[in-house]
């Protein structure tokens, strides 16, 4: 007992004497009998043939303090809690416009007036689009004026949501503090399976262990075995742990649920629209330039042809990054060896993202009280070292000085 070592190098090959059979990881016997981790093992060894990378290759499974974690989780008879089924909230907006029927509405009863006098009874901002209704070719000029609108804001919308869909990928595949937390899940998860022949020696583990740790309670049932192990990472592995400095390890929660809401489908079925709506533009901007009046094309005509060159950019430069965000997406999943459900093709971004979702928000709440706690034991740490030295200076002796008045008396005598 005490420090477990670290497992053997990675590689392929990197096989010990007292090992199983195929397994990189020498076999633990724990000194007491463990609560036992029910995840679903992965071991390099038997993944040679897969071709793809995985993560658990580049993980470094710590060493780690033994005794104190069989104290807290060695085998009891306290049953588990069953996790509780969370649900998702999603939030939709909802914006107005002026509707092709309002203004079909206004030009029906200006052409029932009579007179100017009648057509006057509007109210002002019914009178506004009844004269702009006037313009020449203005429902098509007001199509084309509401596109470049929406264009410009539905693009932007679909690039910042694949913009963040490659930065969630990014760090949850090669992110430090990422790499940290799963060696310690691996490390602790290793012990607690000790001696399983069906559990232990991972190389790895499913990912849908995750939102399970903190259902997983100690053995007097007081803390989780997430709160143990964000407790240990900050304690032992962030040198800025209770500071204002501290960086959350993993990628935000909020991120993360925004991320679980998004379809691949949904991308492209709105380049799809926009780009139909895109040509509809091109052709009805054509008809204002036909139809209208020379003095009445400028400068709409100018405005349109350069927005419509920039949109076409924009709509193809979009397209070739939701190929792009899609593909990293899915070596992302492999690379963490998902599989997608029975029945579907591939692991959709609600069923990985959630997974992290649910993680990183259970992480992140202990991570807060336990950065809280290190700071309170620093500040008592602090306050201790000055009453310290503070009661030191209180049974000082005063040096005696023999330029002093009573000196002088004492010499005269």
């Amino acid at each position: 007992c005490g420090f477990l070592p670290p497992p053997l190098p990675t590689g392929w090959f990197g096989l010990g004497m007292s090992q199983d059979r195929g397994s990189r990881k020498q076999p633990i016997e724990p000194c007491r009998p463990m609560k036992p981790l029910y995840w679903t093992r992965i071991q390099l060894h038997s993944k040679r043939d897969s071709g793809a990378s995985l993560i658990w290759e580049k993980i470094e499974e710590p060493s780690i303090d033994c005794h104190e974690f069989e104290e807290l989780f060695s085998k009891t008879a306290v049953k588990e809690r069953k996790k509780p089924i969370s649900d998702t909230i999603s939030k939709t907006k909802a914006k107005q416009r002026a509707q092709s029927d309002e203004l079909e509405k206004i030009e029906k009863h200006g052409r029932s007036s009579k007179d100017k006098e009648s057509a006057k009874s509007l109210d002002k901002p019914e009178q506004f689009l009844y004269e702009l209704s006037l313009i020449p070719n203005f429902s098509e000029r007001v199509f084309c004026i509401l596109f470049q609108s929406t264009f410009s804001e539905s693009i932007g919308t679909i690039r910042r949501k694949l913009e963040l869909l490659q930065k969630l990928c990014e760090t949850l595949k090669n992110g430090p503090g990422v790499m940290q937390v799963l060696g310690l899940v691996l490390a602790f998860g290793n012990y607690m399976n000790g001696g399983n022949k069906t559990r232990g020696q991972a190389d790895g583990f499913g990912l849908d262990i995750l939102p399970k740790l903190k259902d997983v309670k100690s053995s007097d049932n007081s803390r989780s075995l997430l709160s143990y192990i964000v407790s240990y990472y900050l304690r032992n592995f962030d040198e800025d742990a209770g500071k204002e400095q501290c960086v959350f390890p993993l990628p935000e929660p909020q991120d993360l649920f925004q991320a679980s809401q998004m379809k691949f489908e949904d991308f492209q079925k709105d380049l799809r629209k926009l780009k139909k709506d895109l040509k509809a533009c091109e052709v009805e901007a054509g008809k204002v330039y036909q139809v209208s009046p020379e003095e009445h094309i400028q400068p709409f005509k100018e405005n349109m042809e350069r927005f419509i060159i920039q949109a076409k950019i924009d709509q193809e430069a979009e397209e070739n990054s939701l190929t792009e965000t899609h593909k990293w997406f899915l070596e992302t999943t492999a690379y963490f060896f998902m599989k997608p459900k029975l029945g579907e093709k591939e692991v959709s971004p609600n069923v990985f993202f959630s997974i992290w979702h649910e993680f990183s928000s259970d992480f992140k709440d202990f991570w807060k009280k336990e950065n809280k706690l290190i700071l309170q034991e620093r500040v008592k740490e602090a306050e201790e070292v000055c009453r310290q030295k503070k009661g030191k200076s209180l049974y000082k002796i005063k040096p005696r000085h023999d330029s002093g008045i009573k000196a002088k008396i004492s010499m005269k005598t």
